[in-house]
């Protein structure tokens, strides 16, 4: 059956909640009308507020069809003051900040909680123990927006998901599919968008592990589900490699028939094992006269995974190619920023991991010819950087380390090798770019591929920190 094609009746099946019995999550919508007179008087609790956006929408939205909402942060206002003035507006909702109260857990209709909140935290807890309904805001529009039939493709992975996911809308968007954009995606609130879904829409959503619990939660799955890879991350978080795969694997297991799921080669096995309902498939490689613009082996792989995604939806193959040779990728993520005498730069911000710095190395590299200079380190998320340490010779005439929490280890293990590179550390940015350039020579080319993640005393978060590199590359 194709993707498009899946009846209401099934849709029906995939938002069915046998567990959370408050009308709040098991309410039916229809129109915008129908969203306010769902929330309309609810005492909502909003766990986590943050400075990316996507909070300050959701609470927006909720105030707009007239709920009580009480937002709650461990954060302090000084620390939240952007997104505070944003909701200044709003005489319904209210702020508990810089610490947390039981009570305002304890005496909500529902609870919407953030990302990152901790596995154990007593807060959640004390709600669901006095029968508080939980949930996370993209696992709520994916319920309701499937309730109004449209169609939900979730992309996961540790690296590749969200090239991926905007591969898939901007296909569909240039065969003018009616299709919204959200998840994982800065600056924008999923939930917000309900509003303009209807009959036939396809939402196309890039979903972190944090997401997915909100899926779990809810015992839903999207419709058509991708899977990249998976690799050590977030261990600051999650005590083990198998409590990450299980949230992640919230984007299969909850899954009907009609219903679709494509994964890539090397997580292939380990999520056949799972018995997921529906068969993981690994779609075929790319076919070589297809000529993408975004550099790297991975990129292929991560296109073949777009293609897969796309024909469940319907789409022709010259639609797809056309769509896939016409993506220039996504800013922070191999992109080519500009060329500075003779040397090109790339801003790959948004690798946070080992593997991902690996993957940037083997697409501006030449292996063995060493004309990289790497700009690496950051935030320690406990990974293993092994691997990367003896992939850096091969490609690095030089690494400027970036002075931070999880840097020690990386020098430590790079000096060792003796490898013949180049390490110095530099403390903030500015002065890492300013050695970048000192080392580097006509032909080679500059990387920022952090391969840790941005939290510290630099940077607010990781936007931050590649809105802070493209600004001094700009000033040169």
């Amino acid at each position: 059956m194709d993707a498009h094609c899946i009846p209401v009746e099934d849709r029906g099946k995939w938002i069915t909640q046998k567990n959370m019995s408050h009308e709040v999550v098991n309410g039916k919508l229809g129109n915008m009308k129908g969203y306010k007179e769902l929330f309309e008087g609810k005492r909502i609790t909003v766990m986590g507020l943050g400075l990316l956006g996507r909070g300050v929408g959701d609470v927006e939205f909720l105030a707009k069809c007239g709920a009580n909402i009480l937002v709650t942060d461990k954060k302090t206002p000084e620390e939240l003051a952007p997104s505070i003035e944003k909701l200044k507006a709003y005489p319904n909702v209210d702020f508990h900040l810089g610490e947390h109260d039981q009570n305002d857990f304890l005496n909500a209709d529902l609870v919407i909680k953030g990302a990152k909140v901790p596995l154990d935290s007593p807060y959640i807890a004390a709600a669901k123990d006095a029968g508080v309904p939980v949930a996370m805001s993209t696992a709520l529009f994916a319920k309701y927006a499937a309730e109004e039939g449209a169609t939900i493709v979730g992309i996961t992975g540790t690296r590749g998901k969200s090239t991926v996911t905007h591969m898939i809308y901007h296909c569909l968007i240039r065969a003018n599919k009616k299709t919204v954009l959200g998840g994982n995606v800065r600056g924008k609130s999923t939930l917000a968008m309900l509003p303009e879904i209807e009959r036939g829409y396809i939402a196309v959503l890039e979903l972190d592990s944090w997401q997915l619990q909100g899926f779990g939660d809810m015992k839903i799955s999207p419709h058509i589900a991708v899977f990249t890879n998976l690799y050590p991350d977030h261990l600051d978080y999650y005590p083990s490699m198998d409590e990450y795969f299980r949230d992640k694997a919230n984007v299969f297991r909850h899954q009907h028939d009609g219903d679709f799921l494509f994964v890539g080669a090397e997580i292939a096995e380990r999520i056949q094992a799972e018995r997921p309902p529906t068969k993981a498939v690994i779609p075929q490689s790319l076919p070589a006269d297809w000529q993408l613009k975004i550099p790297g082996e991975h990129n292929r792989e991560n296109a073949s995974l777009a293609a897969a995604a796309l024909r469940a939806l319907g789409q022709k193959e010259a639609e797809i190619r056309g769509g896939l040779e016409s993506f220039e990728g996504l800013e922070g993520r191999l992109q080519f920023v500009r060329e500075i005498h003779g040397v090109k730069i790339y801003n790959d911000n948004n690798s946070t991991t080992p593997e991902a710095t690996i993957a940037a190395l083997r697409a501006v590299g030449r292996k063995d010819k060493r004309v990289v200079v790497l700009i690496l380190g950051g935030d320690d998320k406990k990974l293993d950087m092994s691997h990367l340490i003896t992939e850096i010779p091969k490609w690095c005439s030089s690494v400027v380390l970036f002075k931070e929490r999880g840097t020690d280890r990386i020098r430590d293990g790079i000096l060792a090798l003796q490898p013949g590179v180049h390490v110095v550390e530099e403390e903030g940015l500015q002065a890492c770019v300013n050695r970048a350039f000192s080392e580097a020579k006509r032909g080679d080319a500059i990387l920022f591929s952090p391969a840790f993640q941005s939290f510290g005393k630099y940077f607010k978060n990781e936007y931050d920190r590649s809105d802070q590199f493209l600004k001094l590359i700009s000033a040169i």
